[in-house]
């Protein structure tokens, strides 16, 4: 049980601060009674609430009722958490984070305890990449026939509206959207690969574990090919890549590297990178950080 007021932390206050009307604040408001009443019906003892914590969930470090150590989530509603346990269910601790209980109407996850200050990011890159890239393929499974995940396809056709839209506010990148509203209708429809993809895949989604070295956390699910979730390893900390002599030969060496090291087309795989950098790009310029948006955006522009 909770003795202290439970506080959302100011990184996740801070990126629900719009409307006070919407659904996401008054999700925040609720957030404390939310809480308790998880810790209450799964009988856990507070510890702490995680911090900084993330945007758009909050994490309590807990005990369960026999002294073990685990981690209550609590998503903010809405699509992107809506499959989460689903997807943790199916990989059952296998590359990811193992699920212990779920509650479908608070979106409330208990998940085991991982070392939440230690990802990928703290290791030399080249050894990051070694390890995510051994992670990530231990997620690649085939879903059944009746699976309740979005596709590739579909997910993708929503975004390249969405592109469009963002792009109109970032003129100099008209070629780079049009190239990349392209690849976002034609791509999915280029392979026949289904397979249950993490979604959100990158270094900081690797956390250290004890039952093993590393495991995959806070998967967003897509059905779809594998050059998708690689794609994001392509760009992960691209500004470090950038930063060096020959970034751009350096790029098209990590699609190369990526690609045959799991097995993926190397074509397929540098569009889809294409596709989301420029999507990343687009928006971050566009409403968030413009300085890393337009490093995206070169960086696409060398691929």
């Amino acid at each position: 049980m909770a003795t202290a007021p439970i506080e959302p932390p100011q990184r996740l206050v801070s990126s629900l601060s719009g409307d006070p009307d919407s659904p996401a604040r008054q999700w925040l408001q609720a957030l404390p009674t939310l809480v308790q009443q998880r810790l209450d019906a799964w009988e856990l003892t507070l510890e702490r609430v995680h911090a900084p914590g993330g945007r758009s969930s909050l994490l309590a470090l807990v005990r369960q009722q026999d002294g073990t150590p685990a981690a209550l989530k609590i998503p903010v509603p809405g699509r992107r958490s809506a499959h989460e346990a689903a997807a943790l269910e199916i990989w059952d601790g296998w590359g990811a984070v193992r699920l212990l209980r779920s509650d479908e109407e608070s979106g409330a996850l208990l998940l085991e305890r991982l070392q939440g200050a230690v990802s990928l990011r703290s290791l030399p890159e080249a050894k990051a990449l070694l390890e995510a890239a051994g992670t990530v393929r231990r997620l690649w499974v085939a879903p059944a026939a009746d699976h309740p995940f979005e596709t590739l396809a579909g997910r993708a056709e929503e975004a390249v509206e969405a592109l469009r839209t963002a792009g109109a506010l970032v003129r100099s990148a008209g070629p780079l959207v049009d190239e990349a509203r392209e690849l976002g209708r034609t791509l999915p429809a280029g392979s026949d690969e289904r397979f249950l993809l993490h979604g959100a895949f990158r270094q900081g989604k690797v956390l250290a574990g004890e039952r093993a070295p590393w495991l995959a956390v806070g998967p967003y699910p897509v059905v779809g090919e594998r050059a998708y979730d690689l794609a994001a390893l392509v760009l992960d900390r691209f500004e470090d890549l950038m930063a060096g002599s020959g970034a751009a030969a350096a790029v098209r060496r990590r699609v190369a590297k990526l690609a045959d090291s799991l097995e993926v087309d190397r074509e397929r795989l540098r569009h889809w990178t294409l596709y989301r950098a420029v999507d990343t790009g687009v928006r971050e310029a566009a409403v968030g950080d413009r300085r890393r948006g337009e490093l995206l955006l070169e960086f696409a522009a060398w691929l």
